[in-house]
């Protein structure tokens, strides 16, 4: 039958691996490095995975391929990764608007008692959650005092990675802050809390098309100057995870140690120590 199913540009992929965590239907592995698709039978042809390539070597095509078995998946795949794996393959399922697939799989819980984790019905359209659209709901502002007026902490010019001069002197002992673009957005005080005293970077790790050229400029900062630390910031959606993969491709690449700290802002506007989202490390 001819249907939707992803196709990896093999000559793009790094074999990094972040595509692997985001298709718990067990279609992708990473062999001889790189990406592969292994199962026509267990991709279903959403594209979660798409939004995690820093690469952009995922896309969907229309091809002949084996039809998606639903039932297949829970029973090999799905289930024996436990209740947490369940619940988001149910609601991958809805969020692209697979009811079919979705009552299918609800059948197969039933069929073999199994419970059905709670999770959310209502679901979100669209392939990539990054690009997902929502309302963001906040506090009524109408009765907010006016906030004191916050100073710019920028300290350089440009800002943006492909901009950017990696010769600059003012990388020389600096404390590195990069990020990505959306960030400043979603996070209020990222001036005050972030940007003050450190060095600004940022860029786009989905919609920007060179990445392998990202990783050699901030290589070559990191080759070029003595930096002291770097501050990691991303969003909570999967691509933008892509900000610490180039931070650690160019730290590998330029052979050098830098203390790195990661947080990951949430669409409410919190900032998180650490990744939310799953990562993994290219294969030697």
């Amino acid at each position: 039958m001819k249907r939707k199913i992803i196709d990896i540009d093999e000559e793009k992929c790094t074999g990094c691996g972040l595509c692997i965590p985001d298709c718990p239907e067990g279609a992708l592995q990473i062999i001889d490095g790189k990406a592969r698709l292994v199962s026509d039978l267990f991709c279903d042809g959403l594209g979660a995975c798409i939004g995690t390539c820093p690469e952009g070597a995922i896309c969907v095509i229309e091809r002949e391929a084996e039809p998606y078995d639903e039932k297949a998946v829970m029973a090999e795949k799905i289930v024996p990764q436990g209740e947490a794996v369940i619940r988001a393959h149910l609601e991958h399922l809805l969020g692209h608007g697979e009811t079919g697939l979705y009552r299918q799989a609800v059948e197969y819980l039933t069929a073999n008692g199994i419970p059905i984790p709670e999770h959310e019905t209502a679901g979100v359209a669209g392939v990539c959650p990054g690009s997902a659209a929502r309302s963001l709901s906040r506090a009524d502002t109408m009765d907010r005092e006016p906030a004191a007026r916050t100073e710019s902490e920028l300290r350089q010019w440009p800002v943006q990675l492909k901009l950017l001069n990696p010769r600059a002197s003012y990388f020389e002992g600096a404390d590195l802050l990069i990020s990505g673009d959306c960030v400043p957005f979603a996070y209020a005080d990222f001036h005050r809390d972030f940007l003050r005293d450190r060095i600004a970077i940022v860029f786009c790790p989905k919609l920007d098309t060179d990445i392998d050229g990202y990783v050699a400029k901030l290589a070559e900062v990191f080759s070029q100057h003595a930096v002291r630390s770097v501050t990691v910031l991303h969003m909570e959606v999967p691509c933008c995870s892509g900000v610490r993969y180039v931070v650690d491709r160019a730290l590998e690449r330029s052979g050098k140690e830098v203390p790195v700290n990661e947080y990951t802002v949430t669409l409410q506007g919190r900032a998180e120590e650490g990744s939310l989202v799953r990562r993994r490390t290219p294969p030697e």
